[in-house]
């Protein structure tokens, strides 16, 4: 898979503090590329070292395998978490402006604009000015504009920020929909759910160094620990000869469904497939199911140095 963008050693410096420390990250084309860290670990540093905002100390951008140059950021929408709207404008006047400086012409902008402000059911909010938008409403129409020159890498610093559930998972919706018709987007957030549910990729930024990088998947499962939740008719005496290989954590009788649900840890990989037959003979097995931990578990144990441990 190609990458749209590479970030090669990448070291940024502001007088006595240092944001990004040899920081290296591959984009893939055609993802959804988390950028995660808590408060400032380096993530906007780095976002806008890639448009061209700042300029790194050390290291280089490519796009597309070749040092980035100030035309490719016309090929890239941006939407900082500090945004800013004009409030006097009227909403569609704005947004049409805003359409403007990305190259559209009036038309083209306007019919695109049109097709936006239906599509997130904002329409009505075309004369009205911005002074009079929420919070949400204002940052539909900023996510409107980043994405209205259909450009081939988007950029989003915190875009659920200030959503409700339902606005939040509308914008998830519409970033799923803009990577499946050819776009790249690369998303900086707190909002760990949102990573798994969306993610093809994270990167993991702490303390201005990146600590973890690749697939989510991928990341879940290697860090899973081998443990696994088990449900079963029998008695828990069964997992006494099997002492060397597991051993149950925690362990709760249902009584209406005379089923036991435990939670058991198995020391090696290659022991799995013993102890899941041992435990199919001894009882009637209903389930037997890892526990891959989530993002927000991994993220808190990165960041506290306890992930490999």
């Amino acid at each position: 898979m190609s990458n749209i963008i590479t970030a090669q050693n990448i070291t940024k410096r502001f007088t006595e503090h240092t944001a990004l420390d040899n920081v290296s990250v591959e984009i893939p084309t055609g993802s959804v590329y988390g950028l995660l860290g808590p408060n400032g670990a380096g993530k906007t540093t780095l976002i806008r070292v890639i448009n061209r905002i700042t300029v790194p100390d050390e290291g280089r951008i490519l796009f597309e395998d070749k040092p980035i140059t100030q035309q490719d950021i016309y090929r890239i929408g941006y939407l900082p978490e500090e945004r800013g709207l004009y409030k006097k404008m009227k909403v569609g006047e704005h947004a049409l402006f805003l359409a403007r400086l990305k190259g559209l012409s009036r038309y083209e902008a306007l019919v695109r604009l049109k097709e936006w402000f239906v599509r997130f059911g904002i329409e009505d909010w075309w004369n009205k000015r911005v002074e009079d938008l929420s919070k949400g409403m204002a940052q539909k129409i900023q996510f409107i504009v980043t994405v209205l020159h259909q450009p081939k890498l988007l950029i989003f610093d915190e875009p659920f920020s200030g959503f409700d559930p339902i606005n939040a998972n509308l914008l998830k919706e519409e970033i799923l929909r803009l990577r499946d018709q050819g776009a790249t987007v690369i998303f900086s957030t707190h909002n760990m759910s949102s990573v798994e549910e969306i993610c093809d990729h994270i990167t993991l930024i702490n303390k201005s160094k990146n600590i973890l990088s690749g697939r989510v998947d991928d990341i879940r499962r290697s860090h899973g620990n081998n443990i696994f939740a088990v449900q079963y008719r029998g008695e828990e005496s069964a997992f006494a000869p099997l002492a060397e290989l597991c051993h149950v954590l925690e362990s709760d009788y249902d009584k209406i469904s005379g089923l036991t649900s435990a939670k058991i840890h198995i020391e090696k990989n290659e022991d799995i497939r013993s102890v899941i037959a041992a435990v199919n003979e001894a009882v009637e097995l209903r389930s037997f199911t890892e526990i891959i931990p989530s993002m927000n578990n991994i993220f808190i144990r990165a960041v506290e140095g306890s992930l490999n441990k």
